[in-house]
């Protein structure tokens, strides 16, 4: 199929069921018991850092692996799943003296995953779909890193723009969504979305490929690490008109579902949500099973606030597996039609009715 017939499928199953989105990547690495000298292949062996950690370059130095984990998430009735690219950008892989290597990082984790996406559905004559994973970077434009210095920040606004349209640039031969996801400061996303879009407009990637975005509130407060509401970030990304918008990470089902609702109320496009296996315990892990998490997951979709559900932060196969048999059955979310405003933000959304 080509990108086109994909994208149309994913239109007519959207309008049909809940969509499933696959889970954590990084949580199955870890199950993998991958150690270091897999992360360095031979290819690596020599490098002069420690590499174990670094999952992206699985990419690189074991490729088997990387799709081992998607065909997982695909065979437990994901619809779509996400390159293992969350960390491809050289702002992020300066961390391992790999900057240089980011661009062929990301090409190859997008070219992967839709390896994996191709092989089970040219398996089971379904389609299965690629999101071209864009994580926040290990940089915030937001928040001053020097407690001292509050002006202070390590990159500028021009240098995650232009580690985004790298990565961005990269992935776009394999992909049939890109997904900006975590944004925990909503500047970076900004970036994101901004190299998207001058991609597009130069004609340099396809402009036909769209752009999920997930938001990521951080605690009890409601608000994103930068300080915005979850109605305050949507004003702020509604601009790059996404496929879909929605919230990943930091809690579980049962502490996102607020968010999850109000994100439903405001946003007139589809919905997705993936959240944690509830909260990490003491040792950081989590321990939320594969039914309690679908349990939260099924009252979302009985109650009409999701189009597109999955797994972040400790969630596996066994998760996915019944949080599909979860959202079976249930009418995907339907997108409201709001009344004509103008919807501004800062870190509160303000409206003016026309």
């Amino acid at each position: 199929m080509t990108r086109q017939d994909r994208l149309k499928a994913a239109e007519e199953l959207a309008s049909e069921r809940i969509l499933i989105l696959d889970g954590a990547m990084g949580t199955e690495i870890q199950r993998l018991g991958l150690e270091e000298e897999d992360y360095r292949g031979e290819r690596f062996a020599d490098w002069d850092s420690p590499l174990k950690g670094n999952n992206d370059v699985l990419n690189l130095a074991s490729p088997d692996a990387v799709v081992k984990v998607h065909r997982a998430y695909f065979e437990a009735g994901a619809d779509m799943v996400e390159t293992n690219t969350f960390s491809a950008t050289t702002i992020a892989q300066a961390d391992y003296s790999m900057q240089d290597l980011a661009n062929e990082i990301a090409s190859e984790g997008a070219r992967l995953a839709r390896l994996a996406a191709d092989q089970v559905a040219e398996e089971t004559g379904s389609p299965r779909f690629v999101a071209g994973a864009i994580g926040p970077t290990n940089k915030t434009l937001s928040i001053s890193p020097d407690v001292e210095d509050p002006g202070y920040r390590d990159v500028s606004f021009d240098d995650v723009h232009a580690a985004y349209s790298r990565q961005i640039e990269a992935m776009a031969e394999h992909v049939d969504f890109f997904l900006i996801e975590t944004i925990f400061d909503t500047l970076n996303a900004k970036a994101a979305i901004k190299a998207l879009l001058d991609l597009r407009s130069a004609g340099t990637i396809d402009a036909d490929i769209p752009v999920l975005i997930s938001g990521t509130i951080t605690d009890a407060s409601g608000r994103t690490l930068s300080g915005q509401t979850t109605e305050a970030f949507w004003n702020s990304v509604r601009h790059a008109k996404p496929w879909a918008v929605g919230l990943n990470c930091a809690l579980g089902g049962k502490e996102l579902r607020t968010y999850v609702r109000e994100m439903s109320r405001i946003a007139e496009t589809r919905v997705l949500a993936y959240p944690n296996a509830g909260l990490p315990n003491a040792m950081g892990e989590y321990d939320e099973t594969p039914d309690e998490t679908a349990a939260f997951i099924a009252d979302w979709a009985e109650n009409g606030l999701v189009n597109i559900v999955g797994g972040c932060c400790g969630t596996t196969p066994e998760h996915i597996a019944a949080i599909a048999k979860a959202a079976r059955g249930h009418p995907a979310r339907e997108i409201p039609k709001r009344p004509r405003a103008m919807r501004l933000s800062g870190l509160e959304p303000f409206e003016l009715a026309s």
